[in-house]
């Protein structure tokens, strides 16, 4: 928690930082914060401007498209990071079993992860969403995979690095063991720097689920996403750009904002210098 007062206090950690509140707090409140439905249709009021019943105007269905982004931000935002946090607690068990166990087990685990680590994020993700099928679960399913091994090589890493350390073999040489030594010692000195990577990751897992929404393998009609919205307004770029353009901006601001912060906590944390400590 100081840690991330300490980058609430930079100037880029703070705007960040409040942009980020700011959208959970309309995902979570959406219900509240507009009168309309993200889901009813209004046909006479299709492709309105920005007026002051609709602040951001409508689409080619006559819905409001603040309601639609709003809500929208809450299957984007909990997709992503259900899916990151989800990824990066596998990633931490099957990390941390690897480099404390050694031998077979981490040779197994290291091969597995290369083999996953060689495709790009998007290819695992279409290949699981084919299998699984289109859907919310079938996204989180494919972004916890896909970000599996980012998670397992790096606390495996850190696991490797910290094992070696005086206090850990002062430990293990009291008869402390393993799982004393991994919980008492070794995840807490690695779970700084994973928690760092996985918030940044939960940026590029908004930019995929946006890709796979965009792809009409997300969020399903009428459920909206920011992905799923853009596509909706693909064809209608020069008719009505807002419908593609708004959700947009909203994508790209807040993964900007993601990473600006986690660059911000990063330095506050100061992990590539912090001394560790048992």
């Amino acid at each position: 928690m100081r840690a991330v007062l300490s980058a609430l206090r930079t100037p880029k950690g703070g705007i960040a930082g409040l942009w980020l509140v700011l959208v959970a707090l309309g995902a979570v409140l959406a219900p509240w914060l507009t009168s309309y439905a993200f889901d009813i249709q209004d046909l006479p009021s299709a492709y309105q401007g920005p007026s002051a019943a609709h602040w951001l105007g409508t689409d080619e269905f006559g819905r409001d498209l603040l309601t639609r982004i709003l809500y929208g931000a809450r299957v984007s935002l909990s997709v992503s990071g259900i899916s990151i946090g989800v990824s990066v607690f596998a990633g931490m068990v099957l990390g941390a079993a690897a480099g404390l166990i050694g031998g077979a087990f981490d040779r197994a685990v290291t091969i597995c992860v290369d083999l996953t680590w060689s495709f790009p994020e998007i290819l695992i993700a279409l290949i699981l969403v084919a299998i699984i099928g289109p859907g919310i679960a079938g996204t989180m399913a494919a972004i916890a995979v896909a970000y599996l091994a980012q998670f397992t090589r790096l606390t495996r890493a850190q696991i490797l690095a910290i094992k070696g350390e005086t206090y850990v073999e002062a430990a293990r040489s009291m008869g402390a063991s393993n799982l004393f030594l991994l919980f008492r010692h070794l995840l807490p000195n690695a779970l700084a720097p994973v928690l760092v990577a996985g918030m940044l990751a939960t940026g590029d897992a908004i930019i995929l689920e946006a890709t796979l929404g965009f792809f009409g393998l997300g969020a399903q009609p009428p459920t909206p996403s920011w992905g799923a919205m853009m596509a909706a307004g693909s064809a209608l770029l020069f008719k009505a750009p807002g419908i593609i353009v708004l959700p947009g901006v909203a994508v790209a601001v807040t993964v900007v904002a993601i990473n600006l912060f986690g660059d911000a906590l990063v330095r506050a944390l100061d992990i590539k210098t912090r001394p560790r400590e048992g």
